[in-house]
């Protein structure tokens, strides 16, 4: 059976560098950091003092005030994103095509502050004080299944949740849905807004968190002196089209994605395996799967945490599959600006990865002062470079040993 052919015709997204994507990209590129002092929680109540939070985000440009307090706020970044990757598209859609338009947005934890606030209130005044919207305000699908009645979307629908792997599994599998023609059209990616009490007590509990109070150095992906990652939230939404679709109603094409790999690391609740085996084979699936070789590729987005065996192992993973090509590719993480936005982070770093094909930039690696022996690929340190990008590669990698990656080229007729 031939393989349909998908392309990129939509992005959206709001970060802790931008509520939109033009102002997120020009940050991106810039070198610009989103990472900042904690606000939304009591600083005082954990060793942690930085975090990458969204900047005067407002929900009421999307959604209606009454609708929106029955959403936690992933939610509300959801359709946000997805509002804007809609409208960048340029797709209509309607009742002659909705059936063929799905929805696949992710998220790691989903309403984690929803639930935290309403189990407060059942502790303090019983269940009948508990809000009734409180199920479909917390269970991760509400993001998709929200986006899907906000845009009258009536196709494939489903959800993700692989940890910080969902944001690009949802793409990649998202398009097979398009590619087995179930679908002409798909809004996917991921939505996460994690900085609420027990997540942050958790991920501080298990030391997965950087401790370092300075915003300017607490996120710093491959760097020798990393001490973990710097959570963020936010959403990143892409627009995916069968490439006919989108030619014959005049789409603007950012990119083609061509290729996707997804594996499991039988090895542990959330360290890696070993050497990044899972993670290399993920690669190498969706090479496979695009027919690229590895010296096709330009350019990988890494998951690039700042956590020592994540950026270790993943440097290993590239070393695996692209040999001696491993040293003349570059690689870097965008979560040095970001912070780490956990489910939302693939869809957030698909939007950089086709962008970066499209405007020949290679976004950079800030905060990247002390080389690691152990990490010694070119991270585009401190600034973005100007390279032509064919192909590219971005990765994400999840606890419960989840790994996924997308593979994008140039569109070329």
């Amino acid at each position: 059976m031939t393989k349909r052919r998908v392309v990129v015709t939509g992005v959206g997204a709001v970060t802790p560098v931008g509520n939109d994507i033009e102002t997120t990209w020009k940050n991106i590129v810039s070198g610009v950091s989103g990472v900042g002092q904690l606000t939304r929680l009591d600083p005082e109540d954990y060793p942690v003092k930085v975090v990458a939070e969204l900047k005067d985000f407002d929900v009421e440009q999307y959604i209606d005030k009454k609708d929106a307090r029955k959403m936690d706020r992933f939610t509300h970044y959801a359709v946000a994103a997805s509002l804007m990757a809609v409208k960048d598209s340029g797709l209509a859609i309607n009742d002659d095509n909705s059936h063929r338009v799905g929805v696949w947005i992710g998220s790691g934890i989903g309403g984690m502050e929803t639930f935290e606030n309403q189990f407060e209130t059942f502790l303090n005044k019983g269940y009948r004080r508990v809000s009734p919207f409180f199920v479909p305000m917390m269970i991760p699908d509400m993001a998709t299944g929200q986006v899907s009645i906000t845009l009258g979307a009536r196709g494939f629908n489903s959800c993700t949740v692989t940890a910080c792997a969902t944001g690009t599994n949802s793409i990649g599998d998202a398009f097979k849905v398009i590619q087995r023609g179930d679908a002409d059209a798909m809004v996917t990616g991921g939505a996460e807004a994690p900085i609420s009490r027990m997540a942050m007590a958790g991920f501080c509990a298990n030391k997965a968190l950087s401790t370092n109070p300075d915003p300017q150095k607490a996120s710093r992906p491959f760097d020798l002196n990393r001490d973990g990652f710097v959570m963020g939230e936010g959403a990143g939404i892409i627009v995916l089209e069968e490439l006919e679709h989108a030619l014959a109603r005049g789409a603007k094409i950012y990119a083609e994605i061509v290729g996707y790999g997804a594996t499991g690391d039988a090895y542990h609740i959330t360290a890696p395996a070993p050497e990044g085996e899972g993670g290399a084979r993920a690669m190498k699936m969706a090479l496979d799967d695009a027919d690229l070789s590895p010296e096709d590729i330009d350019y990988i987005n890494a998951h690039g945490t700042s956590t020592d065996y994540n950026d270790k192992f993943e440097t290993m993973a590239i070393k695996s599959v692209f040999g001696d090509h491993a040293y003349k590719l570059a690689v870097s993480s965008t979560k040095s600006m970001t912070g780490h936005l956990l489910g939302a982070a693939g869809g957030v770093e698909a939007i950089f990865t086709v962008l970066a094909m499209q405007d020949s930039i290679l976004p950079p690696t800030i905060n990247y002062e002390t080389p690691d022996p152990a990490c010694d690929l070119d991270y585009v340190p401190n600034e973005a470079r100007k390279q032509d990008i064919k192909a590219a590669m971005s990765n994400s990698l999840g606890f419960g040993g989840h790994n996924a990656t997308i593979a994008f080229r140039k569109y070329q007729s």
